[in-house]
């Protein structure tokens, strides 16, 4: 039987200390001949070999292609939740070149004689069980309780899971006997037999008794990948050898041969003589039966699949993670929010946005779109519904030196770009957070560091590559489509999924960066202060002030900043008023690139349950305003609040000029709570202090706050333009534009 599985060839090396770099040379060599895997015996208990984890984390660091493997680790010596942890890191160090093959043990009386206890078969086989489900419980870092495993071998409690694999690390089993072929039926991502210890018709008798055993367990055979050790033999033709590959992928679903050989010239010949006729005859013959060899889903992912979409039709063209995949957990929820999407698309290019875009629309779920993640609103995640993931489509090019015009896809990172521009002298206004996504930001506004004195991230948008809701896509500047471009610029999330970018940047080298920690005990007077100095304050200075309540009985406030400069007597200059605001804990400022700044250590994308934030723009810090901030604090209502400086360049653009809306504003301010009703509570009290919202702030999807963010002739104009642009509201999952509504 052919399961279908991609043919996949490698090598199998005796793990010799004797020269110490032997083995390691055969494992390069198979590298530079194009073969897929390396693998070694482990027998830890001879001297004459290397211990094989070290060694396999040597060929890992010697190599950059191949993958490696024990073949197979030997359980009983090697404690699963210890390997479960080695595995994961060489991983993540490899770049996801690590296969785990596993065996019940062998040799008892070397291994009773360095102190490990005597197992019966029965025994070896259920400590290799206990031992795969130990492993993948380690592996599963996205599952923050601790890990709990009362088993006759293994007694876990407490422990912490991950860190994870960067990629689905299979498990295949050595195995001979019924007990251990049931095992890898029910259990195993691959059966690892060597044939020089099957006898006739052994290979076929084992593929049933897996077979039957993953049906009893629920799983589809095809999951299971089929390898097979073969011993070198100088007296067979290539022609001779090939013939017996095909063979055995054909009849008896081989899918991996790995030849075990530790002779460069027989290696050489298997890589270059047998390899490549085998594959391309085994492509034939399945072409010809009709062999569908495309990726087996496993049983337990097909599960977890959502009724109200049409997975089979998803488009070939499109890379997609669904529920049940390996990679789910990274991509399911935001920085912000925890998400549970049927669908996670991730288109590479237009078309296969377009492609994304024309099947979400067939199905009757909810649908996000994502550029980085980390916006507050949370919206780039859902429960049940299609996400569309730009973050493969991140390049970053100059088009012109002499206008500082670059263009930007929509899935680049904000410290990405940052550091693309930095050789230039050059910095775009984007945000106070490297993680950022580009396109996010870059629809909705983008109150940054720069602000005050660069204005907007959207006043730097000289033009913008969309598909718009029809499958179309344009390019929209002030010349082409100007009224989708006058959209874009502050309300683009409703019109299209923005694929990239033209910005002009600033000449920006050096700043300063300044960091400063106050005794809060009056929250109303140092925000008042601050407020004054800031408005006060030369427009190369923007700073952000952050507060909570009393912690321990001590109330403490941060203010963060930048200065344009990069002369430090101007530095201390501009910043010494805001250093005298309130009484000064501590401080620190630095002379650093902007692109240092951007550069913080990415935020793990874990959120959780669904983000309650209430977001305002302000005139002044009134001293009203300044008093009910401090009975904000003192409610309980909040745990976080922080206000952002504005005001200053971005105030030079004509309110009508964007759809970006209450440009007056000096100050923009955002509080998080843990309780809906409570905050939204405390905020309606505050109401009369705003005269609008940053919609990367706000969660409240209520439709009154879209008259909040735009007054009544911009959101009357932006209506006009859902009606001709996305008549049907395919865009209606983020702050919504209703065509309909009034």
């Amino acid at each position: 039987m052919d399961y279908g599985h991609s043919i996949q060839f490698g090598t199998f090396i005796t793990p010799v200390d004797n020269p110490p770099q032997v083995a390691v040379d055969l494992a390069r060599l198979s590298e530079q001949l194009g073969l897929d895997l390396v693998t070694f015996q482990d027998h830890p208990y001879q001297p004459a070999f290397h211990d094989t984890w070290t060694l396999l984390s040597w060929v890992a660091a010697q190599t950059e292609t191949i993958r490696v493997a024990g073949n197979v680790l030997n359980v009983p010596m090697r404690p699963a939740p210890v390997l479960a942890r080695a595995v994961a890191s060489l991983d993540r160090l490899s770049g996801g070149r690590v296969a785990l093959g596993l065996g019940a043990g062998a040799f008892w009386d070397a291994m009773v004689a360095m102190g490990f206890p005597r197992r019966t078969p029965a025994e070896s086989v259920d400590q290799l069980s206990e031992a795969i489900d130990v492993i993948r419980e380690i592996w599963r870092g996205d599952d923050r309780t601790r890990l709990r495993y009362e088993g006759a071998y293994y007694q876990l409690d407490g422990a912490k899971r991950g860190p994870a694999p960067v990629h689905d690390v299979p498990i295949w089993l050595g195995a001979y006997k019924p007990r251990m072929l049931r095992l890898v039926g029910a259990k195993g991502d691959g059966w690892l037999p060597s044939l020089s210890y099957l006898k006739p018709g052994d290979l076929d008798r084992g593929n049933a008794a897996i077979d039957a055993a993953a049906a009893e367990a629920g799983r589809d055979p095809r999951e299971i990948r089929r390898l097979l050790n073969l011993s070198g033999d100088p007296g067979k033709t290539a022609a001779q050898w090939g013939e017996e590959v095909v063979q055995l992928a054909l009849a008896s679903g081989v899918g991996t041969f790995i030849l075990g050989s530790d002779d460069p010239r027989e290696i050489r010949r298997w890589a270059e003589e047998v390899v490549p006729a085998a594959r391309e005859e085994i492509a034939r013959e399945r072409a010809a039966a009709g062999i569908d060899t495309g990726p087996v889903r496993s049983a337990v992912a097909l599960s977890q699949r959502r009724d109200n979409i049409d997975y089979d039709g998803l488009p070939v063209s499109l890379t997609s993670i669904e529920p049940g995949d390996f990679g789910y957990a990274k991509v399911r929820s935001t920085y912000m929010r925890g998400g549970s999407p049927g669908l996670v698309i991730q288109p590479r290019g237009v078309e296969q946005v377009v492609d994304a875009l024309a099947f979400a629309r067939d199905q009757n779920v909810p649908l996000a779109v994502r550029s980085g993640g980390h916006g507050i609103s949370g919206r780039s995640t859902n429960d049940g519904g299609i996400v569309i993931d730009l973050s493969g489509m991140h390049e970053i090019t100059v088009l012109s030196e002499e206008d500082r015009l670059v263009r930007v896809e929509a899935g680049a990172r904000w410290k990405d770009v940052a550091a693309a521009l930095a050789p230039h002298g050059w910095a775009l206004s984007s945000g106070d957070y490297g993680g950022v996504g580009v396109g996010g930001l870059a629809t909705a506004g983008g109150i940054g560091w720069l602000a005050r004195e660069h204005g907007l991230t959207i006043d730097h948008l000289r033009a913008a590559d969309l598909v718009l809701a029809d499958g179309s896509h344009v390019h929209v500047s002030e010349r082409e489509h100007p009224d989708l471009f006058w959209a874009v610029r502050g309300a683009g999330a409703n019109f299209g999924i923005v694929t990239s970018f033209e910005f002009q940047a600033d000449e920006v080298g050096d700043v300063g960066f300044g960091q400063f920690i106050y005794d809060a005990a009056d929250p109303a007077v140092l925000l008042r202060r601050w407020g004054t100095a800031m408005e006060a304050a030369p427009r190369d200075v923007t700073t952000n002030l952050i507060m909570g309540p009393p912690r321990r009985g001590q109330s403490l406030a941060q203010v963060y900043g930048v200065v344009d400069s990069s002369d430090p007597d101007t530095i201390i200059e501009r910043l010494t008023p805001i250093a005298e605001v309130a009484p000064l804990l501590d401080q620190q400022v630095q002379l650093v690139p902007y692109a240092g700044v951007m550069n913080v250590p990415d935020a793990p994308h874990e959120g959780q349950g669904d983000p309650v934030a209430r977001s305002g723009l302000v005139e002044h810090l009134t001293p009203e305003f300044c008093g009910a901030v401090g009975r904000l604090l003192e409610s309980g209502a909040v745990y976080f609040f922080q206000v952002r400086s504005v005001g200053g360049a971005v105030a030079d653009v004509a309110e009508d000029a964007t759809a970006y809306s209450h440009r007056s504003a000096n100050f923009s301010v955002v509080a998080f709570g843990t309780s809906r009703d409570k905050l939204d509570e405390e905020w309606t009290a505050m109401a009369a202090h705003f005269q609008g919202l940053y919609l990367s702030f706000e969660t409240d999807q209520s439709p009154e706050r879209i008259y909040e963010a735009w007054p009544k002739k911009t959101l009357t104009r932006l209506r006009t333009l859902k009606r001709q642009y996305d008549p049907d509201n395919t865009f209606r999952d983020n702050f919504n534009i209703d065509p309909q509504g009034e």
